[in-house]
């Protein structure tokens, strides 16, 4: 199995800090959009897979990298 990369804290305060920025400008889509970009921790992957399910995760375009590398690739489907 490839190695999954992983995000830095600083990174990902990075993409916080540019979506709160669109937010600030009255942009919610683009704020949004950015955030996505973040990964999902894999805890909260877990619970919106269980209460909203695999294809509102899959649909929505999430970052899943954090929940692929602890529960598998295929964690979604299971």
């Amino acid at each position: 199995m490839p190695a999954i990369e992983t995000m830095t804290i600083g990174e990902k305060l990075e993409i916080s800090r540019r979506a709160f920025g669109r937010l600030e400008a009255g942009d919610s889509g683009g704020y949004s959009r950015i955030m996505r970009t973040a990964p999902m921790p894999s805890y909260l992957a877990k619970i919106m897979k269980e209460r909203m399910g695999a294809d509102f995760l899959i649909q929505g375009g999430w970052n899943l990298s954090e929940a692929d590398a602890e529960f598998g690739p295929d964690w979604l489907s299971e």
